[in-house]
C-alpha cells in the first residue's frame, strides 16, 4: 500500500500543477494493483474531488475561474455524467477508440495551432459548449473520470482562453462531473460489504489529498501558460498510449 499511495502522490501532484485530477491514472493503477473492479471507478472518482476541489479554490482566488462562461458546459454534463456512470461498460473497440482521440488531441495541443472564434461564432458558443459539456460529461461517467483530459485540449483548439484558465475550467469541470459520476456509479453498488471496503484505502486518499495541494499551487503561482499546455498535451498522450496498449494486449488475448 505504501508504494501505491507514493505513486497517488506523484500523479495528483502532477495532474494538478496543470488543473486535471489524475482519474485515468488512479484506474490504471488500480487495475494494477487487482483492486475489484466494482470499486475502482469510485475510489478514482473520490481522489479526483480531493484533488480538484483544492485546484478550483486556488484558481478561483487567484481570478482565473470564469464561472458564467463555464455554465453551459456544466449545465449539461453533470446529469450527464451521472446517467454515463449508471452504465456498464465493455472495454475494447471503445478502448482503442478512445486511445486514438486521445492520442490525436495531444497531438494537435503541443504541435498544432489554434483557431480564431468568429463573431457569429461566439453569439453561437452557448450551444456548442452545451453540446460538447454533454457528451463529455456521459463519457467521463461511463469511465469514471472527470473528463477535464477530453475538455482541455478542445479548449485550447478554440483559444477559449489563456492557459491558466482553461486549467481553471478544467478543474471546475472536473470536479463537478466527478461528483455526478460518483453518485452514479454508487448506484451501481448493491453490496453493502463492497462500499465498506472503501475505508481501507484512507491511505491513497491522504497521498492525493497532499499531493494535490502542492500541484495546485505549482498550477497558480510557478508553471508559464507554455509550460501549462506541454505538459497537459504530454499528459493526454501518457493516457493515450496506456490506453492503446491496453486495447492490443485485448485484441491479441
Amino acid at each position: 500500500m505504501s508504494l501505491l499511495a507514493l505513486a497517488f502522490f506523484a500523479t495528483a501532484l502532477i495532474y494538478a500543477s496543470v488543473g486535471f485530477g489524475g482519474g485515468s491514472t488512479y484506474g490504471a493503477l488500480l487495475a494494477l494493483n487487482g483492486i475489484d473492479y466494482q470499486i475502482l471507478p469510485s475510489l478514482a472518482l473520490i481522489c479526483n474531488i480531493i484533488v480538484v476541489t483544492g485546484g478550483v479554490w486556488r484558481f478561483h482566488r487567484a481570478g482565473h475561474l470564469a464561472l458564467k462562461r463555464t455554465l453551459p458546459f456544466i449545465m449539461t454534463s453533470i446529469p450527464f455524467a451521472f446517467i454515463g456512470g449508471r452504465l456498464p461498460i465493455s472495454e475494447g473497440l471503445f478502448v482503442g477508440l478512445l486511445g486514438l482521440s486521445l492520442l490525436g488531441a495531444a497531438v494537435q495541443m503541443f504541435f498544432g495551432t489554434s483557431i480564431k472564434q468568429s463573431e457569429s461564432n461566439k453569439k453561437n458558443s452557448a450551444g456548442i459548449n452545451a453540446t460538447v459539456g454533454a457528451g463529455l460529461g456521459f463519457l467521463s461517467g461511463m469511465v469514471g473520470i472527470g473528463g477535464g483530459i477530453f475538455l482541455a485540449p478542445i479548449l485550447h483548439f478554440m483559444r477559449w482562453g489563456n492557459a491558466h484558465t482553461i486549467a481553471a475550467t478544467c478543474s471546475f469541470f472536473i470536479l463537478v462531473n466527478s461528483m455526478s459520476g460518483l453518485a452514479g456509479q454508487l448506484t451501481k453498488l448493491n453490496n453493502l460489504d463492497l462500499v465498506s471496503t472503501l475505508k481501507y484505502y484512507w491511505p491513497l486518499i491522504a497521498a492525493v489529498l497532499i499531493g494535490g495541494q502542492i500541484g495546485s499551487r505549482l498550477a497558480v503561482i510557478n508553471l508559464p501558460e507554455k509550460r501549462i499546455k506541454q505538459l497537459t498535451a504530454i499528459l493526454i498522450a501518457y493516457a493515450a498510449i496506456r490506453l492503446l496498449f491496453k486495447w492490443a494486449a485485448q485484441g491479441s488475448a
